[in-house]
């Protein structure tokens, strides 16, 4: 394995965290205060468009993108350690047009949409112009089970007739918000690998409906998640994305590369919830010694760096495996750390929030919001749960002849 970051990584590297010191922290407090202005959780404030700017000026644009007829055709390790940088301020993502969930839309815009659609969605996409949203998940089904889908993709003479009822559809209340890709059933009678299309839905096309944001643990910012309803929605064939069919097989070439994209970012996260808990543990002093000479925050601080290391090196050997055989290839792997990363994560800022003390639950410091956003990792692109079952059912599979020998013997 070979984990090597290339020149032009480290030197990415080197600007992208010169960019996010002298210029995102400086402007995140502007950019809550231009949103509290606003009087809208999901307002676009002109603080972000300047940073936008400035990221395009320095040459940290699109850097997640692997297809270098779009972007500049990183490696999944070569975007590694920039992610877990963005991970650091929750604003450096947008600010460099690599958040979610447009960089996973762009992609399968990339990989599989047509040139007219790749004009008119990819591309002010790509200029960060404008934002999508992704519609998959339904509140009446199990989501860990995409084949449970109930959205219908119908069609009708030369359009697509779409009805469906969607939440956690991310991204969707952004004012900007221009495209949904929806994954909807088309042939509710082939097998369930190849009932399912994918479909551009425009967002001010008649019938479409944003009913309602979904708050998490009380956070409601940026994009947000919504609940959504396309009642009767028509739109051109030519929106379909794909072949009809294929929508399961897109949805999972999008999910494998978004999924290490979140672990890669909640690398970010933990490490800057153990720098934040180590200033504090010197600034701190009760019982007339600071906290840093605790023998339980001392165990907690060398707990949190082993835990950070060891999913650093779990997500750099499936972004290898990734790079070098393809994301089926690295599937497992993938699974692996996305429970590692989110585990990892939530557990170092919870322990940041526990040494903090009340200042830790509040919005004066980052953690609450950190801790609100990596414990919805345990939940999408699939819970814990499935990732693991899949682990555990191929490592069972490798130990099966014992139980033939047994029942035979």
């Amino acid at each position: 394995m070979d984990f090597e970051q290339s020149t032009r990584s480290r030197e990415l590297c080197e600007r992208l965290a010169a960019f996010i010191t002298e210029r995102v922290e400086p402007a995140t407090p502007v950019y809550h205060e231009q949103v509290r202005q606003a009087g809208d959780p999901h307002a676009h404030p002109p603080v972000m468009e300047e940073l936008k700017a400035e990221a395009r000026a320095r040459g940290l644009w699109n850097l997640f993108l692997p297809d270098p007829r779009f972007g500049p055709g990183l490696s999944n390790v070569d975007y590694a350690p920039l992610a877990e940088l963005m991970g650091r301020n929750l604003l450096a993502a947008e600010a460099t047009n690599c958040a979610a969930p447009d960089t996973g839309n762009m992609e399968i815009l990339a990989a599989f949409g047509t040139p007219a659609q790749q004009e008119r969605w990819l591309r002010p996409l790509l200029d960060g112009e404008i934002r999508s949203c992704f519609a998959m998940t339904e509140p009446w089904v199990a989501s860990s089970d995409a084949t449970n889908i109930e959205s219908r993709i119908t069609r009708d003479g030369d359009h697509y007739v779409v009805n469906a009822h969607k939440w956690w559809t991310s991204g969707a209340a952004s004012p900007r918000c221009r495209v949904a890709i929806l994954l909807g059933v088309s042939d509710p009678d082939a097998d369930p690998y190849h009932r399912h299309s994918m479909i551009l839905v425009p967002m001010d096309a008649p019938g479409v409906r944003v009913v309602r944001t979904l708050p998490v643990f009380g956070h409601d910012a940026g994009g947000g998640h919504c609940e959504t309803l396309f009642e009767d929605v028509r739109v051109p064939a030519d929106h379909l994305l794909g072949e009809e069919g294929s929508g399961f097989a897109i949805a999972q070439a999008r999910l494998g590369p978004g999924r290490i994209h979140h672990c890669m970012r909640a690398i970010g996260l933990a490490e800057r919830a153990l720098e934040l808990m180590c200033r504090r543990a010197w600034l701190r002093s009760p019982f007339g010694k600071p906290l840093a000479e605790q023998g339980v925050v001392q165990d907690r601080v060398a707990e949190a760096r082993i835990m950070i290391e060891q999913a650093r090196l779990l997500v750099l050997k499936a972004a290898w495996l990734m790079d070098s055989v393809g994301n089926k290839g690295a599937r497992f792997e993938i699974s692996a750390i996305k429970v590692a990363a989110a585990r990892t994560a939530t557990t170092v800022i919870d322990w940041a929030i526990q040494l903090f003390g009340g200042a830790g639950v509040s919005d004066d410091w980052p953690l609450a919001d950190m801790y609100a956003h990596a414990r919805t990792l345990h939940l999408v692109d699939g819970p814990d749960e499935v990732h693991k079952m899949q682990i555990a059912r191929r490592e069972l599979r490798r130990h099966a002849w014992v139980r033939e020998v047994a029942s035979t013997g």
